[in-house]
């Protein structure tokens, strides 16, 4: 393996897993209660032979190309080229609450898929690289919002039931607003999770995400990163701390890290904009 990498966030398992390898190799996996496995090619040309009870089937994956097996089916297959897929796992219970907080309760399974493209998927999954391969710069608060946005598209288009979306506008109350954006303030380095605050609003997580974009114009990790450069800003200009504090002290992973924000947020580095203002 060229790539093995994992993350966890809210109900969602993440894996990354690549191989660069021309020959043959044979996947054998028992079955387990585990749940559901979804798989996005992230290159094209993989091509894999399934076998099932009575017949095999030969399948070439495309770029952004996914696959969804059920867990407790047994699986053998002979990879046959190399790959570099992006696993998710979902257990049945997460499943069951995933459904639940998109209103489409009594989900409880997903459609088995082979080689199937799904372009909405694979750029919500793709955007979990970076943190995959840098998890020290990685918030648990991104993590967990994407991960909200990737189970409710995953029932939504997978698990066989009408989905009827409600034309009232969701919206955060005053009170509500004020308590969720204090929670997050209080941990700028966004290791507060999203069920945290959504269970302090008395709210279910994907309800929560979708009031406060509604509420505030932005996702609940976009708006505590304008308020980490805001409070870098403060810093910058009142002190001569070293970057490399500031950085710490406002929640980011690192100098570098709190660069690339800053500059994308302001349109300038941290010491530019310290030296102009």
């Amino acid at each position: 393996m060229y790539k093995d990498q994992s993350l966890h966030g809210a109900d969602i398992s993440f894996f990354r897993k690549g191989s660069r390898e021309n020959a043959i190799e044979q996947i054998i996996t028992p079955a387990s209660d585990r749940g559901f496995a979804v798989g996005l090619s992230t290159q094209p040309g993989h091509s894999r032979r399934i076998f099932h009870e009575h017949h095999a089937t030969t399948h070439v994956f495309a770029k952004d190309s996914l696959y969804i097996r059920d867990l407790s089916e047994p699986y053998k297959a002979d990879i046959t080229s190399p790959f570099d897929f992006l696993l998710l796992e979902i257990s049945p219970a997460s499943l069951r609450r995933i459904a639940q907080e998109a209103d489409l309760a009594g989900v409880a399974t997903l459609e088995t898929r082979t080689a199937s493209p799904d372009p909405v998927l694979a750029n919500l999954v793709r955007a979990l690289i970076p943190a995959l391969e840098k998890p020290k710069e990685a918030s648990q608060l991104f993590i967990d919002q994407l991960a909200t946005a990737i189970g409710t598209h995953l029932v939504q288009n997978y698990g066989g039931a009408s989905v009827s979306q409600s034309l009232r506008p969701r919206k955060l109350s005053r009170q509500h607003e004020m308590l969720a954006k204090n929670l997050l303030t209080e941990n700028l380095d966004g290791e507060i999770s999203i069920l945290d605050v959504a269970r302090a609003c008395n709210l279910s997580r994907g309800y929560f995400i979708h009031a406060f974009r509604e509420t505030t114009g932005m996702t609940p990790y976009k708006w505590l990163l304008g308020e980490r450069v805001a409070r870098a800003q403060e810093l910058l200009k009142a002190s001569r701390t070293p970057l490399s504090e500031v950085a710490i002290a406002c929640g980011f992973a690192d100098q570098s890290h709190f660069t690339r924000v800053f500059t994308s947020f302001v349109g300038v580095s941290p010491g530019n904009w310290r030296r102009m203002a």
